[in-house]
């Protein structure tokens, strides 16, 4: 399996979740409810928490190192 080529486009995607207040809040607090909502989302739903995977190699509701 080839790993896939990180575009400006991905950072860009993945900037508007890093500055997201539900995905800030997820990553803040494991145990809250964005987290939650956050891991529902991110996968299925959300452009921005797919490409925030992308480019940062973690989920979007995963907190940061």
């Amino acid at each position: 399996m080839g790993k896939t080529m990180i575009t400006d486009f991905d950072r860009a995607l993945a900037r508007v979740c890093e500055c997201c207040p539900v995905c800030r809040t997820a990553r803040k607090d494991p145990d809250g409810l964005a987290n939650r909502f956050v891991k529902g989302v991110e996968e299925g739903v959300c452009p921005f928490c797919r490409a925030y995977g992308r480019v940062h190699g973690r989920k979007a509701h995963e907190k940061s190192p």
